[in-house]
């Protein structure tokens, strides 16, 4: 009977440990992290000019990790980093041509604007 009443009470004891929340990250398992996409720099995208042919914008941000046949005019870079604890963040980058040049450029990274011309 000793017996019995100390196994239910670490049964107890355990249940009432599990529901702690460091006990409970020091038994999980360890997540890594996800990276997914193209990681565009700002000052990758700070060297990109109107103008530029598409193979100076590849090799200035890499190949694009989607380049629709629907929209043969447009690149897009994504990114998405999934840590193994907390939120999910992406960052989206478009690239825009007009007769194989570039002519804008949209999304979360933006393009620095040229310093005024000083007299």
């Amino acid at each position: 009977m000793p017996t019995m009443r100390k196994l239910l009470l670490s049964f107890v004891l355990l249940g009432s440990l599990a529901g702690c929340t460091a006990v409970r990250d020091f038994v999980s398992p360890y997540r890594i992290d996800v990276r997914q996409g193209n990681y565009v720099t700002q000052e990758m995208v700070d060297q990109l000019k109107p103008g530029m042919s598409r193979e100076q914008v590849r090799f200035v941000l890499g190949t694009p990790l989607v380049s629709d046949v629907f929209h043969a005019e447009r690149w897009d870079y994504v990114y998405r980093l999934a840590p193994g604890k907390g939120e999910a963040s992406q960052r989206r980058l478009s690239v825009f041509f007009a007769d194989g040049k570039l002519t804008r450029v949209e999304g979360d990274v933006k393009v620095a604007e040229p310093a005024p011309a000083r007299p």
